[in-house]
């Protein structure tokens, strides 16, 4: 993606030279109300405004975009009116109801070149996120990639350009970057993005923010005894990685590990998916995507952490040398599994990451992954499934509801660990039923998790990958969830622990 240039402005948007300027609308009982930092353009419509925008439709619900043509009173020729829905108690206006209505004027504004703001008086760093993520296209396939992205966004800096609105957009535009990177990876097809490429981009990556890259190939791997992570990668000519990206902050007080699954292409390997929406698992690796994303953010940001990604990438195919139900793997570090279907994959990959992950004696694992269809009956689409342990879980569930990356802690029964256990070994891949299925996953996980290890499981099989339409800052296709999830969650544990 090319991201729009940002910038701040000291103007009141008046007479301000920009192809059109943005304002927010609020929906209420009264009929639609203008947000603040529309006061300046308002009076220079004589206080018309409101009525104007009623006659053109505007009700000021989420998301609503309506134009006004500005003739003689601004600067510019096109007002641009977008709804932030109902206030909430108090008249509140909330961050996600900014950054939605961002995302939908940054839409809108596709084609321009220069674009003013006032959202940001409401919100800056809302604003940010939601503009960039709103203008974000994905275009390198076609042949003709349509309007580009606005060139750039200038925001209102209410009371003047101070160090604290300078801190808030370089820190939001580095979080929508990294969460434009994610969906980057996600959206590149199967055919480029393979484990041996996908490992030289994040190398590349990582090299370019100065973290320590390390990336294992097949024969190291089965060096040093990642069974997990070579068993899923085998019936594929493309040969399995695992890849290291550390990053240690100045006086880092805290160390992170991070853990994402990188199923590169998902056919299910011998227990074969149906072939409708298979091509929808070339997003099978969006928790390896957001883990590198979020490792190279933390470096832009300067954390005082010691983050360490540590992310196995495989590409999961039927072939005469493809693991098969029935076989038993080595895992890394000693513990066996027996498969009893190939399709659950992505939790013997992971396994194997988090053991390396854990022999680093972090205080905290986060690990996300696209991991069961059980999460989308469970929790629909748009809403993360989180599980680990508890006062750790409860924690990544609330900061990543509070950027609006919807979170949902969920349990890790007890009695499903019983049905686990295999006659061959330590434990299986999966349950003899299909009740409980992302719970399961996360007790299957929990059993390679170091004892202290304070952890967090992310489940993000819906919400990793759009297949509707764009809405709010939310395009088609890879969605960059968790990404802002994390880096929320490293931000309170630099400020916090």
């Amino acid at each position: 993606m090319t991201a729009p240039k940002l910038a701040l402005t000291e103007s009141d948007l008046v007479g301000l030279a920009a192809d059109a300027v943005v304002i927010g609308t609020l929906q209420g009982t009264g009929g639609v109300t203008l947000a603040p930092g529309a006061e300046a353009v308002a009076a220079a419509f004589d206080g018309g405004l409101p009525k104007l925008l009623e006659l053109l439709g505007a009700t000021g619900k989420a998301e609503e975009v309506v134009r006004v043509p500005a003739g003689d009173k601004l600067a510019t020729d096109l007002l641009i009116a977008v709804g932030l829905g109902k206030p909430e108690a108090e008249g509140e206006v909330t961050a996600e109801q900014v950054r939605r209505a961002a995302g939908a004027s940054g839409r809108a504004v596709a084609g321009l070149k220069k674009v003013a703001s006032a959202l940001s008086a409401l919100d800056l760093g809302a604003a940010v996120e939601g503009t960039v993520l709103g203008a974000y296209t994905f275009t390198q396939y076609k042949s003709d990639a349509g309007k580009a992205p606005v060139g750039k966004v200038e925001f209102l800096a209410a009371g003047g350009a101070t160090k604290e609105h300078k801190a808030a957009l370089k820190a939001h535009t580095a979080i929508a970057e990294a969460v434009a990177t994610a969906r980057d990876f996600v959206n590149t097809p199967p055919n480029d993005l393979f484990p041996g490429s996908f490992a030289d981009r994040a190398a590349e990556l990582g090299k370019a923010a100065g973290l320590e890259v390390e990336v294992l190939d097949e024969k190291a791997l089965r060096k040093e005894g990642y069974g997990g992570v070579l068993g899923v990668g085998g019936g594929s000519e493309r040969q399995p990685r695992l890849v290291r990206l550390r990053y240690v902050g100045p006086k880092a007080r805290r160390k992170v590990a991070l853990v994402g699954k990188g199923i590169t292409f998902d056919t299910g390997g011998i227990s074969i998916k149906p072939a409708a929406g298979m091509e929808e698992m070339s997003s099978d690796m969006g928790g390896a995507a957001a883990v590198i994303a979020t490792v190279v953010l933390a470096a832009k940001l300067k954390y005082p952490l010691e983050v360490v990604a540590t992310v196995p990438m495989a590409e999961n195919m039927p072939s005469g040398a493809a693991y098969r139900p029935g076989d038993v793997l080595t895992m890394f570090g000693g513990k066996t599994v027996e498969v009893l279907n190939t399709d659950a994959e992505g939790r013997l990959i992971l396994a194997d990451a988090i053991v390396r992950a854990c022999q680093d004696d972090p205080d905290y694992l986060i690990e996300t992954s696209t991991l069961t269809g059980a999460q989308v009956v469970a929790l629909g689409k748009r809403t993360s499934g989180v599980m680990g342990s508890e006062e750790f879980r409860d924690r990544v569930a609330e900061l990543g509801s509070a950027v609006g990356e919807n979170s949902w802690a969920m349990p890790l029964p007890e009695e499903l660990r019983a049905d686990l256990d295999s006659r061959l070994a330590d434990l299986a891949n999966i349950t003899g039923h299909r009740f409980g299925g992302m719970l399961a996953a996360g007790v299957f996980l929990r059993e390679f998790v170091a004892e202290g290890v304070q952890w967090a499981h992310i489940d993000v099989a819906g919400p990793a990958f759009n297949s509707g339409g764009a809405h709010g800052y939310t395009s088609k296709g890879g969605t960059g969830v968790p990404v802002r999830t994390m880096a929320a969650v490293l931000a309170d544990i630099a400020a916090n622990d």
